[in-house]
């Protein structure tokens, strides 16, 4: 995505009517419960910092970490394969489901999926994906990537989404409070918003109940995966991924190799984090920690795809120790006033910004703009539960990408007339001169009024 790409999806979606009022409702909520929550507890940011050093301490020893993870997996009767990149990861998936004779794919939500573009790969090897997360299902049924890392239809309110499964199918009629024309009050709104979500788990429970009888394999992320019993961990409010992981017989895990922490004992330590940080929870409905299959196949999927390059960059490796909580997207300014299909890649909002340009081998050329959309306000690092500094990694990018030629004549020409200004009192007063006067030059300069047309002055 191009500088003059993002500027656009930026745009269009400020200019959605209700979209930013949306999303800073539902973030509102998030945002609420984590402050408080933090309050009460006087361990808060005892245990953010412990988070860090465990990661850091997991990053700095992946090798030995992942290799103890692979050896107790495979004790247990787990296969374990490596990808090194997305092209590989789908093959290895869409070849797991053939040795299965699937034909239905159950997901459990999984943003490493999204990244690698799994869903697109199993439907054009034949099979038929389908998500059991409610916000992934309603937008797999819309056509629209998830725009949230937590809560992937944000960008949707109640009447739309029942639009939607009408349309689709889930129900036979509008609730009465959802239908055109009404005046239903917030009570009414989310009681039918609640026989929805009803409606959509009967729809799911078909294809749930029925990946017993065979021809479906399940296919899920992994929140942490526990090197030093092989066990993988999976957090959820919603039952559906115990059904994914349960009912079929072969179970397949795609996780970043990122997603390894040492010892079980580490563990209370991220779910303390989790839940608080992604939705405003003490803690999350359903933690699975999955060992032994008993009688069931399970495979996990450890997916690099830039990640090992990543952790060459020593200091600012730390991007990869995101446990995807979604507490930047959250309080990110830029975030809720857009939602998230304007970043254009699986990982929307801050953590996005820092975190694609790393993924792919062409991560770089597809994703160089992301660190430049930021105001730079350091609210995403106040709110990360790991700590990780992500102004000083937005900078990190945009330095190396200054230096690498990716970001534009004019940004460089512009970076430079400002350095010179800068060591120069006498060019630094006339700029201030007229910067006051912008606004009127403005309409004398076609650039500068492209320039003015995504950005509020100061006064």
């Amino acid at each position: 995505m191009t500088t003059t790409d993002l500027a656009a999806a930026a745009r269009a979606a400020v200019a959605e009517p209700a979209l930013g009022a949306r999303v800073h409702r539902a973030t509102a909520h998030a945002i609420e419960g984590r402050l408080r929550l933090a309050a009460e507890d006087p361990r808060w940011e005892a245990l953010r910092e412990r988070a860090r050093a465990l990661k850091r301490h997991a990053l700095a020893n992946l090798d030995r970490y992942l290799q103890e993870f692979a050896r107790n997996a495979g004790k247990a009767g787990v296969a374990v394969s490596v990808a090194r990149d997305a092209a590989e990861a789908r093959r290895i998936v869409v070849r797991l489901a053939r040795d299965a004779g699937a034909r239905v794919i159950l997901k459990g939500k999984s943003m490493t999926a999204e990244e690698v573009g799994l869903n697109e790969a199993l439907e054009a090897a034949g099979f038929r994906p389908l998500e059991t997360d409610l916000g992934e299902f309603i937008v797999q049924i819309a056509g629209e990537p998830p725009s949230h890392i937590t809560a992937p239809a944000i960008h949707r309110d109640a009447a739309s989404i029942a639009g939607l499964f009408l349309e689709k199918g889930v129900i036979a009629e509008l609730p009465p409070a959802l239908r055109p024309g009404g005046a239903a009050g917030r009570a009414e709104v989310e009681a039918a918003a609640r026989e929805l979500s009803l409606a959509a788990r009967r729809f799911l429970r078909r294809d749930l109940l029925g990946a017993a009888m065979g021809h479906t394999m399940g296919v899920t992320g992994a929140n942490f995966l526990v090197a030093e019993t092989g066990t993988v961990v999976l957090v959820e409010n919603e039952g559906n991924i115990r059904f994914t992981t349960t009912t079929p017989d072969v179970h397949v895990v795609l996780a970043g190799i990122e997603k390894v922490i040492p010892r079980m004992a580490d563990l209370g330590v991220f779910l303390s984090l989790l839940a608080p940080s992604s939705t405003g929870q003490r803690q999350s409905a359903y933690v699975s920690l999955l060992g032994r299959p008993f009688g069931k196949r399970r495979h996990v999927v450890l997916l690099d795809n830039g990640r090992v390059e990543t952790l060459r960059l020593g200091e600012e490796s730390d991007v990869l120790s995101c446990i995807r909580c979604g507490a930047c997207l959250n309080v990110c300014p830029v975030y809720r006033n857009v939602s998230g299909h304007a970043y254009g890649g699986a990982y929307p909002g801050p953590i996005g910004k820092v975190i694609l340009p790393h993924l792919g081998a062409d991560g770089r050329a597809r994703h160089g703009a992301l660190p430049f959309f930021s105001t730079l306000c350091g609210a995403c690092a106040d709110a990360c539960p790991v700590r990780i500094p992500i102004p000083e990694r937005l900078l990190g990018w945009r330095a190396r990408l200054h230096a690498e030629g990716r970001t534009g004549w004019r940004r460089r020409l512009g970076m430079r007339l400002f350095a010179a200004a800068a060591r120069r009192p006498w060019a630094f007063r006339v700029g201030g001169w007229a910067w006051r006067r912008l606004p009127w030059l403005a309409r004398l300069a076609p650039p500068l009024r492209r320039w003015l047309r995504g950005r509020d002055l100061p006064s």
